[in-house]
């Protein structure tokens, strides 16, 4: 998958859309109490995230593939709106 754009939710929440069409909502939550992710508890933390298509990227260096996102996000029916 290659993420063309990522919208910050709350509740820890991302919605990710893909270059192919689809779009759906990845939780980050379950990864806060890992010692990478423990600043992302931190809304404003949070918020500052980077897209690099093949991997989402936090200021604090946290990361996460595509491929974790896509195995575990809830994808939308249909394709959203921007």
């Amino acid at each position: 998958m290659i993420i063309s754009k990522i919208q910050v939710q709350k509740k820890h929440q991302l919605r990710i859309f893909s270059e192919d069409g689809r779009v759906g909502v990845f939780d980050v939550s379950p990864y806060l109490n890992s010692e990478a992710f423990l600043e992302l508890n931190n809304v404003d933390s949070f918020v500052k995230i980077n897209n690099g298509k093949y991997f989402v990227e936090w200021d604090c260096g946290a990361d996460l593939s595509a491929d974790t996102i896509e195995s575990e996000w809830c994808v939308s029916q249909g394709l959203a709106e921007d």
